[in-house]
């Protein structure tokens, strides 16, 4: 069935259209479908179908080969719209009571074999009384579906659908240019698994949501891949050994109807189009962020108040991390000198770079660079379900105090943000360009920037410049730079240097030294991928730096996503 250099699953899309949400984002369409998800359907059908002991067998053949070579084509991303459906009424239409029912009359089945009848053949009194409670039981059952109910005509009517309350939902779907997409594993299969595993595709109807119909096969001649696992790509879900037994697991805790999550184990892929671009240096403050949002009330902080606002952040997330604290989330020592490597930043994220913006802080983010240790990142993550559990489910109710200013609510984004300033990919995006939303804090003093010698001037604020250079190569950005410094910031909506408070850190001896601090126009040889941070403040909302589209000479942009 399968070819001897190769083994490859095809699947079709049977309505051109895909209906499946990303897995960290519920208002993005995923695509192409991840092999975890083509996993747990072949898993579905098979455990539906009586769980044939060959099939098992075939399905943990398939998950020891690893991540997949995937085949795809672009696809459109259609616009996702809230639809809002009724919710049935739990009062009245009840799972759990059909489930007790189900279970008295299975107990009362098993009764009535287990209890002997007497000598002479006559049914005994207790029998009888088993007999009876059955069949009033079965009275319940069919009443239910033939009879009218003693229910209230007000409560039978709020179990119209005009009248139930509405659940908003949202179903987000592509459009595949092509409506094939095919997995690959190099190495082929044996004879008797790629036989058992076609059998089991052929039963597959769906993936994803119900409406996302399928046909799958086994393929002995697969087209060219055109995602590769490796690489420093979009993160897609693959499986590994042990998978069916977590879905397993997973199935005894859900029974199928309780809420779920798909185990799953994360790689990056490259995609050809990632091969045709130019690759993007990365400086080591890249990684992922924590998004927090601000209540509309919240919103009144100018971005002069970061290091402020960061520090306020950085201290509810070590009230709640576990001791000892990784230095890569407190960013000192237990000496309490500065980390030198990266570590976590706390990012106040201003309303920056559009026609009206006016500097206010939208929400935080807490930075997790990649080269973070599993046990800083897993420190990090259980302050923050810690900080959660702490306070109600309620929306924005995260707290920040800032003593007389009062107290800001907030709430973690848990999928995408409806404020483009709080997306991530707005400033991460690779661009040549690059511009301070908040001003960089030098770490060597450039000399008097305002007043003295015209001489004098100069040579400081060419000192500025190669310190910013610097700060460029300290963060891992070793390609050349042009740098332009000056007081006035070079994006809408971003504050003067002058009007931040002055910003200091402990020198050497321990004494405060007091930083200058300048905004920065930067572009680079090359495509640069943030988040960029520079400077001597950048773990705590300083240096923060907004990427930018080159033809745009005003430092203006308006929202692309």
């Amino acid at each position: 069935m399968a070819s001897p250099k190769t083994f490859a699953i095809e699947v079709n899309f049977l309505t051109g259209r895909y209906f499946a949400a990303y897995y960290n984002d519920r208002q993005r369409g995923e695509w192409p479908p991840h092999p975890a998800r083509l996993f747990s359907a072949l898993v579905a059908v098979w455990a539906e179908d009586g769980s044939d002991p060959g099939e098992r067998a075939a399905l943990e053949w398939l998950e020891a080969q690893g991540a997949p070579e995937i085949a795809a084509s672009g696809a459109t991303h259609r616009k996702v719209v809230s639809h809002f459906v009724p919710v049935n009424d739990a009062a009245i239409v009840s799972r759990s009571v059909q489930k007790s029912r189900a279970r008295t009359i299975a107990k009362l089945e098993e009764q009535l074999e287990d209890e002997p009848v007497s000598a002479d053949g006559e049914v005994t009194r207790k029998i009888s009384r088993l007999q009876d409670k059955l069949a009033k039981e079965w009275r319940n059952v069919e009443a239910q579906a033939s009879h009218l109910g003693k229910t209230n005509p007000s409560s039978a009517v709020r179990m119209l659908p005009e009248h139930r309350g509405k659940q908003e939902r949202t179903f987000p779907s592509v459009i595949p240019d092509d409506t094939q997409v095919t997995y690959i594993w190099a190495g082929g299969s044996p004879q008797t698994v790629g036989d058992t595993l076609d059998n089991l595709l052929r039963r597959v109807t769906r993936l994803g949501h119900s409406s996302s119909l399928v046909s799958c096969r086994v393929t002995t001649e697969p087209p060219a891949p055109t995602h590769r696992p490796g690489g420093s790509g979009e993160s897609i879900r693959t499986v590994t050994r042990g998978q069916l037994v977590e879905l397993e697991r997973g199935y005894e805790r859900h029974r199928g109807e309780n809420p779920r999550s798909l185990p799953y184990s994360s790689i990056r892929y490259t995609t050809d189009v990632d091969a045709e671009q130019p690759s993007a240096a990365e400086p080591n403050t890249a990684g992922e962020w924590v998004v927090f949002e601000f209540a509309h009330s919240s919103r009144f902080f100018p971005s002069t108040r970061a290091v402020e606002l960061a520090a306020v952040m950085r201290a509810a997330i070590l009230h709640y991390a576990e001791e000892p604290i990784p230095e890569e989330v407190s960013g000192h020592r237990s000496d309490g000198t500065p980390v030198s490597g990266p570590h976590v930043a706390f990012l106040p994220l201003p309303y920056v770079g559009f026609e009206h913006a006016d500097g206010r802080v939208l929400g935080m983010a807490i930075s997790v660079p990649k080269s973070l240790s599993d046990a800083a990142r897993g420190s990090l993550f259980k302050a923050i379900g810690w900080w959660e559990r702490a306070v109600s489910t309620d929306p924005y109710s995260l707290k920040l105090t800032l003593g007389r200013e009062g107290i800001i609510h907030m709430s973690r984004l848990r999928g995408r943000a409806d404020m483009v300033s709080l997306r991530p990919g707005i400033w991460c995006r690779p661009s040549r360009r690059w511009v301070t939303a908040t001003p960089i804090a030098l770490p060597r003093h450039p000399g008097r920037l305002v007043g003295g010698t015209a001489a004098a001037q100069a040579k400081a604020w060419k000192q500025a410049e190669v310190t910013v250079a610097a700060a460029c190569s300290h963060v891992g950005l070793q390609g050349g730079v042009s740098v332009e410094v000056a007081l006035r910031p070079y994006i809408v909506g971003a504050r003067p240097a002058r009007h931040f408070p002055a910003f200091s850190q402990k020198g050497r001896d321990g004494t405060p030294v007091r930083r200058q601090l300048v905004h920065a126009s930067l572009t680079f040889d090359k495509p640069v991928a943030g988040p960029l941070m520079l400077g001597a403040g950048r773990f705590m909302g300083l240096g923060l730096m907004r990427p930018m589209r080159e033809a745009d000479g005003s430092g203006e942009e308006q929202a692309d996503e």
